[in-house]
């Protein structure tokens, strides 16, 4: 009776990764755990399925949320019972806030076996709260024809409402009775069911809306502010030419991936966190409409200048059902598919705002990317300067929050060159980004480079273990704790640097020796470069500390801002 059990409990888990994998799902990422057995089993046995085995259950999180990040297509995750799946929280808040899909499996006890003081059971029913598109539970496990093929269709159910409408994490919570372990043989894998198909819709808007936008835009002095999403393959061309139709300029935050590629950049910008810090510029060039694509970009300085813009007419293109709008001016919010909205007011006759508005912020530009070379730049500017020059058409790049996205927002602001640029902004924490981008670069299959400060490489140095044979490359710049509070007010108070500043003074080259990384340690742009290029050249994975003066750094962050700003 035990032995038929276990092989319920087998094919149960079996059918219900094959309804995952019809539904497209075919990779995985598992963590070791006993109650999680018949579900890793079939996971590991499945012939169209390629699994991970991460051992932390928190870095399993973010390196299955890398892996989806990679393709935007969903990714099983699978621990066992208890407190385990409660370290996946950080990376399904940032799936959540990320438009990331992943489909969660949570090994459980069953009924019987809750709350009455049973090892390892707390109540996992609904773990996740809000931070889900969905939660279900399964019932016990039963290998009948009607129950396995309820479970097949549930799978496909989950799959798609990790998709659509708004991507992100759906929970599956799989009570299992032991024993959990069959006995001979497994069983052979045959399908039972045709997969599962489903199909979106393309998110147009009223043609009346397009009408009323036509009047709002044209002639006017307006702005495109294109913040993170994910814009289809044709966008960069289309929003190209309604910018130029329109003759106004596009703030590109980095992670909308516009600033780089070969695609018509000529009114995409990318230098105005540093520009928009001049008063005098900015107090006489209000736009009149302002049209918004993606979440809200990372620079401090233009969310104050669009802060002050409060006569302008906020147009927000969003087609998740979300409101992203934290400045609270939108008048106009289209659900539509950004590319479908360009297109549509491409097809009708647009007239260009004053040809001075777009040559002021053209003019501003090349004027702080030349004062850039005229000043003593900060390091992290020599090292991006050096990521860019290097890095092949095609390269990814992640970059960590903190310091690390500003600086890229500052110094990286455009080439011809094609680069995808990836970070977790959905929730913006410091926790989990070594794994996410080792996730990422296993699922591009590509070598990627990652950026990170020092203290968001200590968060997360147990996600090393994923980089055994991985061909990545990571930058760690080192200022000796969170430089990131050195620009707030934090920075004056009495505690700074015991409770905000946290120095750690760890030595990262035995944890790169621990977890078998090339290690190189720098001290100067000079010997940056020589040292990336040997880790480009280099097939496997590669750790580059670059020492950072964490005071002299700031001074040369304000140092720029100030001639910029004269």
């Amino acid at each position: 009776m035990s032995g038929d059990i276990a092989i319920v409990n087998l094919r149960w888990a079996m059918a219900l990764v094959e309804g995952l994998v019809g539904s497209g799902v075919t990779r995985a990422v598992l963590s070791p755990g006993s109650r999680s057995t018949p579900l890793a089993l079939a996971f590991l046995h499945h012939p169209l399925v390629r699994t991970w085995v991460q051992v932390d259950e928190r870095s399993a999180a973010f390196f299955a949320l890398g892996l989806a990040k990679a393709d935007r297509q969903p990714v099983a995750l699978v621990c066992t019972s208890g407190s385990a799946p409660a370290n996946w929280f950080p990376a399904v808040i940032e799936a959540g806030y990320g438009k990331t899909p992943l489909i969660l499996l949570t090994a459980d006890r069953p009924p019987d076996l809750r709350d009455c003081g049973a090892n390892q059971t707390i109540d996992q029913v609904g773990l996740f709260g809000s931070h889900v598109r969905a939660s279900h539970e399964l019932p016990a496990a039963s290998a009948t024809v009607p129950a396995l093929a309820a479970v097949r269709r549930l799978a496909a159910r989950v799959t798609d409402q990790s998709r659509w409408p708004l991507p992100g994490p759906v929970h599956i919570n799989v009570p299992l009775h032991e024993p959990l372990v069959p006995a001979g043989d497994l069983p052979e894998w045959e399908s039972a069911t045709a997969p599962v198909s489903v199909s979106y819709p393309a998110m147009l808007p009223p043609q009346s809306e397009i009408s009323v936008l036509v009047k709002e835009l044209s002639g006017r002095p307006g702005l495109i502010v294109c913040g993170e999403d994910v814009y289809g393959e044709d966008f960069s061309g289309v929003l190209a030419r309604l910018a130029e139709a329109l003759s106004c300029p596009v703030l590109a935050d980095p992670l909308a991936n516009l600033r780089f590629g070969s695609h018509d950049r000529s009114h995409v910008l990318g230098g105005y966190d540093a520009f928009l810090r001049r008063d005098g510029f900015t107090e006489n060039h209000r736009p009149e409409w302002v049209l918004r694509f993606g979440a809200m970009p990372v620079s401090k300085q233009l969310q104050r200048y669009l802060a002050d813009c409060t006569a302008a007419t906020t147009i927000l293109v969003e087609p998740y059902g979300r409101w992203p709008d934290p400045l609270h001016q939108t008048r106009r919010l289209l659900r539509a598919d950004p590319t479908s909205v360009c297109s549509m007011l491409l097809a009708q006759p647009l007239r260009s705002a004053p040809s001075s508005w777009l040559a002021s912020f053209l003019e501003q530009e090349r004027r702080a990317v030349a004062l850039l070379g005229d000043v003593e730049r900060p390091l992290e500017a020599e090292i991006i300067e050096s990521l860019l020059k290097r890095m092949d058409s095609g390269s990814c790049l992640f970059s960590s929050n903190s310091m690390a996205i500003r600086d890229l927002d500052s110094f990286a602001t455009g080439g011809n060159t094609a680069l995808r640029i990836v970070g977790n902004r959905g929730a913006s924490g410091i926790d989990g980004n070594v794994s996410t981008a080792l996730g990422l670069a296993a699922g591009l299959g590509k070598p990627v480079t990652a950026l990170f400060g020092d203290l968001a490489f200590y968060h997360d140095m147990n996600g090393l273990l994923a980089a055994r044979g991985m061909n990545i490359t990571l930058v760690v710049v080192n200022n000796d704790g969170g430089g990131i509070f050195g620009y707030l007010p934090q920075a004056g108070l009495a505690d700074f640097e015991r409770a905000w500043l946290t120095p750690t003074g760890l030595d990262f080259s035995l944890a790169a020796r621990m977890y078998g990384l090339n290690y190189r340690r720098v001290e100067n742009g000079a010997d940056f470069d020589v040292a990336y290029a040997e880790a480009l050249a280099h097939n496997g994975p590669d750790m580059i500390e670059v020492s950072v003066d964490r005071e002299g750094s700031a001074a040369r962050h304000r140092a720029y801002w100030a001639v910029v700003n004269d």
